[in-house]
This record gives structure tokens, sequence and C-alpha cells, in this order.
């Protein structure tokens, strides 16, 4: 696929406070693309993951959500509408964008929109991700908008999530961007 952004680092942060030789070796999971390397259109799909009660448990405890439909299975089961517990829908929101999260170190998060819990998600359900790059387009100075959407299955292939994520990212050439910026 020519014209889309490589999986690795194209190079790497240099930091001062190791050995030289060890700051010159490529960060692994820790992409520095630019916003020139956001091909509009590219997609990418994560590897998949089972929710399993001790994650979903773990979670919840972490954001003190004690709601009956995540936390009491004799609720759950006797009277909520599903007939069994579920997995907190900020954690499907969490983990499904963990599953295709990069460690850009130029993007940096501008926020989410379009955020929809689609379908519920079970303890032990499997989910996976899917991330499309939208648009982007010059936004300051310094740093381009891309708009990526998210989408977050379950099983084989049932939406249960759905958000668009905005980011900023550095652009590789800022000469290029001036006077084509939103914002000056």
């Amino acid at each position: 696929m020519s014209g889309f952004a490589p999986t690795v680092g194209i190079s790497t942060t240099r930091p001062k406070n190791m050995p030289s030789d060890h700051a010159a070796l490529p960060v692994w999971n820790a992409e520095n693309w630019f916003y020139e390397d956001w091909p509009v259109g590219q997609k990418i799909r994560s590897l998949r993951r089972t929710i399993s009660e001790s994650d979903s448990h773990l979670f919840n405890t972490l954001v003190t959500d004690i709601h009956p439909y995540v936390q009491d299975q004799m609720f759950a089961e006797s009277e909520g509408i599903f007939g069994k517990r579920l997995v907190a829908g900020a954690f499907v929101f969490s983990a499904g964008l963990g599953l295709v999260a990069t460690n850009c170190v130029n993007a940096f998060s501008y926020g989410y929109d379009k955020l929809r819990f689609i379908k519920p998600v079970f303890l032990n359900d499997t989910i996976y991700t899917i991330r499309t790059n939208m648009e982007k387009r010059p936004r300051y100075k310094d740093l381009g908008l891309i708009r990526a959407s998210y989408e977050v299955f379950k099983s084989e292939g049932e939406l249960v999530l759905y958000c668009e994520h905005l980011q900023t990212v550095k652009y590789q050439n800022p000469e290029n961007f001036i006077g084509k910026t939103e914002k000056q």
C-alpha cells in the first residue's frame, strides 16, 4: 500500500539521560509521525481482547463504578434487562481505544466527538477496534488537527461503540502551512 504511514517509528527520540547507543535505538510502539505522515482514509485493525471479570472489576474499582449492572450479579440476573452483568461503557471505550492507540510523540489528544454506546458488552466478550483516519486540516502554527473514527466490535463484527478522536499533530515542516491555518 503506497502512501500509507509505517507502523513503527521513522526515527527516534534521543534522550540525553541514557547511554547514547541506547538513545539511538528506535523506541518500540513510539511512533513519531508528523501531520504530513497521516494519510486520510487509512484504516488499521487491532488485535482482539477478551474482557475478563477481573479486568472489569479492577476498572470499576479504580473509577468507583458500583452500578448494579456492572457490579451486582444477583441484580443483573434477576432485575436487569440483559439478564447478566455488563462491562462498563467507560471501560469498553478505554480498552477499545487502547487497542489501536499509538504512542506517537508528536500527537496530542484534543478530544472526542460522537461517542455512542451502541450495544452492550458483557463479561468474557471479545472486542477489537478499527481506526480510520477521516480528515485532517491545518489548525495552528505548529500543529494540524486530525479526526479519526474508532469503531469497537465484539465477537464476529457486531458494532458496540463508535466515536471520533481529534488529535493535534506537529508538522514536520511548519513553513509549509504558513497562511493556511485556522488559528494564527
